[in-house]
């Protein structure tokens, strides 16, 4: 019995650091069924969604559901401690608890006394081994410890320092696709003298901002789940703006912007579909963002606004074609993670993050009470 019990310690010590390396320090998307990790997000999160979705009113479940992310990495890395920590009591209780107890009777509580006090390296002294494999039993979890609170230490800055490079790309579509971004909109309002060198050079930003997304979400699977500054905002909106308005040059156009679209669409695409793996979200088919008539609408705006595209049955053929190869995986992502989709046009009165604040409602209440009018007509 006891030596099964010295077996269990040991694999579950070696299952927590596997996993642990997986995810902290191994820079690859790991495809193994089973992980520690995996189960725990999946678990964790489905419960979360739950709760959110029955007890928390509409207007603030964006609030709750961006806790999740920077919780659920604490969550993680106490439970890795707190099995770790079992682990280590299995092996040293597996021994015949080969402790001295200053104070109390020895048996798996002081074990699980000893190991916690070693894992985080207190050292009291009123719990020591008296044997010496149950002191290099020991010293191998005060070692352990040691080394894993550093690389918890230096793992948050990493998490942070990808999480504020996605939003700064993010941010930057605020003023060139509204808020929330559409293509449509994205292409409008570079359809000015020299606005489509301007499309091309942030075409060419987000072709390296998808890959650095790639790269980081698909080494650090929680990134995901850390939502934007605003609540019309996140990285799959932002991403599948990005989609749709290449998908729109890619279809309709004939000029240079062209190529860095079929660029930045291959990119963009390759992020979500890895993605939608990483979270097992086979594609979805799902009504259709774009109909017959909003296409329609879609394409007089934009000749409205002096872009001129390709014959209307070619580009609507072509075009559907494009979302095809990437819809069903935004839609699954988003399913999965309760993240918005963006329209392809953009809400005539709706204004952008950049054009409001808080003090605007206030500013025209005062002048609205100079102007002897209604105050509560401008809230």
């Amino acid at each position: 019995m006891r030596i099964f019990t010295i077996l269990a310690g040991i694999s579950l010590i070696l299952l927590v650091l596997l996993d642990a390396f997986e995810a902290v320090i191994l820079p690859r998307r790991v495809t193994r069924t089973f992980r520690l990790t995996r189960f725990f997000y999946r678990f964790t999160w489905r419960l979360w969604g739950a709760f959110v979705q029955w007890c928390v009113l509409r207007k603030r479940r964006e609030m709750f559901f961006s806790y999740y992310g920077p919780v659920s990495l604490l969550f993680l890395f106490a439970c890795w401690a707190l099995a770790l920590i079992l682990g280590f009591a299995l092996i040293h209780w597996g021994m015949g608890s080969a402790v001295a107890v200053q104070y109390g009777n020895s048996g798996f509580l002081a074990d699980l006394y000893l190991s916690g006090t070693t894992f985080f390296t207190l050292g009291l002294g009123d719990v020591v081994p008296r044997t010496s494999l149950a002191r290099i039993v020991t010293v191998t979890e005060g070692g352990l410890g040691f080394g894993f609170l550093a690389l918890i230490i230096g793992y948050l800055p990493v998490i942070y320092q990808s999480f504020s490079r996605r939003e700064v790309y993010i941010a930057m579509l605020d003023a060139r696709a509204g808020s929330p971004p559409s293509g449509g909109e994205l292409i409008r309002r570079h359809s000015v003298p020299g606005g489509m060198e301007a499309l091309q050079v942030l075409l060419h930003e987000w072709e390296r901002a998808s890959a650095d997304m790639l790269e980081s979400h698909l080494s650090y699977a929680v990134l995901p789940f850390f939502r934007s500054q605003h609540n019309n905002q996140s990285w799959l909106m932002a991403l599948t703006t990005i989609l749709d308005a290449c998908a729109l040059l890619i279809a309709g156009q004939r000029d240079p912007c062209v190529r860095q679209a079929r660029l930045t669409f291959a990119g963009a695409r390759h992020t979500v579909v890895d993605l939608a793996q990483i979270f097992s979200s086979p594609p979805k088919l799902v009504p259709q963002r774009l109909t017959h008539e909003k296409f329609l609408t879609l394409r007089a705006g934009l000749v409205a606004a002096g872009l001129t595209f390709c014959d209307d049955k070619d580009f609507e053929r072509r075009l559907t074609r494009l979302r095809r190869m990437y819809e069903p995986y935004i839609h699954a992502i988003g399913e999965y993670l309760r993240l918005d989709l963006p329209e392809w046009t953009k809400a005539p009165e709706r204004k952008d993050n950049w054009e409001t604040s808080g003090w605007d409602n206030a500013l025209r209440a005062v002048d609205a009470l100079e102007a002897g009018e209604e105050f509560e007509e401008h809230f």
